[in-house]
């Protein structure tokens, strides 16, 4: 899929020297046929790095896709220059008469806080109400599938008892799932958090719907069954050395965090992880935007209807 991004966006030159197909909106505008209008709300402080994994895994079919990247006004993130920010995020106020055919939440690093001691909240409440009226289908990852699940249906967060941190072997709930299309029966998804969220909370909602759950990292893929709103716990995005750069991170921190699971060749940090995920993340957004956003959406975006309203 040609993803349209703006030519000086950091991401543009490591995604073509990957072969991903970037476009310029110079040849976008030459082309008579109407993009994928996707959103993305990165609420990482990895600005530039995040933009980077969800760009490459968005570029993997053949439509045309329209990035745009939006930030939070309420809070501005100490860890992402300021130009890149003012160059090339937006905020509400400038998007919010919009359509979008899909939206993408990021996760955060602020799982251990209470919901609403999260500066940005409030504005993130009106972003994840103004999504199911505005997107056709959202795709909400780990802290922001937490929250989502919380604003939308009140399902609580729970504390782990140690940070969840790893690559876990998840089974597939429902082979026959649209967005499960191609899996093997167990996949594998990295996983970043100090929290949870219980299955029988999920359970009591005849609207949702768990598509692939592990013993040891717990439910990984929640779907409401209409197809607007899909909840991912951990981070099919992930980088090869992603899970490394937090574990020496927090360790230089003094945190002294256990090895990620499943990571390491032999346990050893000094060892070049294996990348094991990147394909079913590459199938898992593919499904998306095919079943879900593609297939789904009306041609005048204008007349996506809120599934709320």
């Amino acid at each position: 899929m040609p993803i349209k991004i703006q030519n000086e966006l950091p991401a543009h030159k490591l995604l073509e020297s990957e072969n991903i197909f970037v476009m310029t909106d110079e040849r976008a505008m030459s082309q008579d046929i109407r993009p994928l209008k996707i959103i993305i709300l990165n609420l990482m402080p990895t600005k530039i790095e995040t933009e980077t994994q969800l760009l490459r895994l968005l570029g993997n079919s053949p439509l045309q896709v329209d990035i745009e990247l939006l930030r939070t006004a309420t809070h501005v993130s100490k860890n992402a220059p300021l130009d890149h920010l003012t160059t090339f995020y937006k905020t509400f106020d400038e998007v919010k008469m919009n359509h979008y055919d899909g939206m993408i939440i990021t996760g955060a690093p602020v799982e251990q806080m209470e919901y609403e001691e999260v500066d940005y909240w409030q504005e993130l409440c009106e972003i994840m109400e103004w999504s199911a009226h505005n997107v056709y289908s959202t795709l909400h990852i780990c802290w922001g599938a937490q929250a989502g699940l919380y604003y939308h249906y009140g399902i609580p967060k729970y504390q782990l008892d140690e940070k969840l941190s790893g690559i876990y072997v998840h089974r597939v709930m429902n082979v026959f799932h649209p967005l499960m299309r191609g899996f093997d029966d167990k996949i594998l998804i990295p996983h970043s958090r100090y929290t949870g969220v219980h299955r029988s909370e999920i359970r009591k909602h005849d609207e949702l719907e768990i598509l692939a759950s592990s013993n040891i990292a717990g439910v990984a893929i929640v779907a409401n069954k209409n197809g607007r709103q899909f909840f991912i716990m951990g981070h099919a995005e992930y980088d090869r050395n992603t899970l490394a750069n937090e574990y020496f991170r927090d360790n230089n921190k003094g945190i002294n965090p256990a090895l990620p699971y499943n990571y390491f060749p032999g346990n050893d940090p000094r060892a070049l992880p294996s990348l094991t995920w990147r394909s079913y993340a590459t199938i898992l957004y593919s499904n998306w935007l095919n079943y879900y956003v593609y297939q789904q959406t009306p041609y005048e975006i204008d007349q996506i209807k809120g599934f709320k309203d």
